[in-house]
């Protein structure tokens, strides 16, 4: 199942979460996307960062695209351990030069963005993430709430999540069009 997330901000634009919820229990991909449509205000290095509080006890087995700052206590955790296990997270970009394999689109720039207006293809951030424990059905996975944009410069505000129409994806071939979940 599949749901779109639009997270409201004051400088940066948006920053879009779209939930990839699978039928298998705790286990929810969501791909966050930022667009900076600042005119003519970059994010210059050392770059963003993005962190919330798991409305529950999430973790995080797996990042492509960016990475925690903090594992975190993960102890309770035999076999397996979560890439981050802290109730509040906060992602980083990877930096160019990052392996394909650990790459998604859009990422991998250090945390710079460029200004919508300036450059259109730069002004754009990604990072996937595969979070455990959230829940099994649309009524126990909950939206992380108070996000926070950390970025050079001066202050971002994080408006709360807000549940928004599905997202569309296009096939390459432009043949297919299939839909995001439409409800959370």
């Amino acid at each position: 199942m599949v749901a779109s997330i639009v997270i409201d901000l004051l400088w940066l634009g948006f920053v879009r979460l779209v939930i990839l919820k699978s039928k298998k229990e705790l286990n929810v991909q969501a791909v966050v996307t930022m667009n900076n449509f600042q005119r003519y205000r970059h994010i210059t290095s050392p770059g963003w960062s993005l962190g919330w509080t798991w409305a529950q006890k999430e973790v995080i087995w797996s990042m492509m695209g960016g990475q925690t700052t903090e594992q975190g206590d993960c102890s309770k955790f035999k076999g397996g351990i979560p890439h981050s296990c802290k109730k509040n997270p906060t992602v980083v970009d990877l930096l160019p030069g990052t392996p394909y394999n650990q790459q998604i689109a859009n990422c991998c720039k250090g945390g710079v963005l460029s200004s919508w207006v300036q450059d259109p293809t730069n002004a754009v951030a990604s990072f996937q993430v595969s979070v455990g424990r959230a829940g099994t059905t649309n009524k126990t996975v909950k939206v992380p709430k108070n996000f926070t944009l950390n970025a050079p410069g001066p202050d971002y505000t994080c408006g709360p999540a807000k549940i928004v129409k599905p997202t569309l994806f296009i096939t390459p071939d432009k043949r297919r069009i299939t839909q995001a979940l439409s409800k959370l």
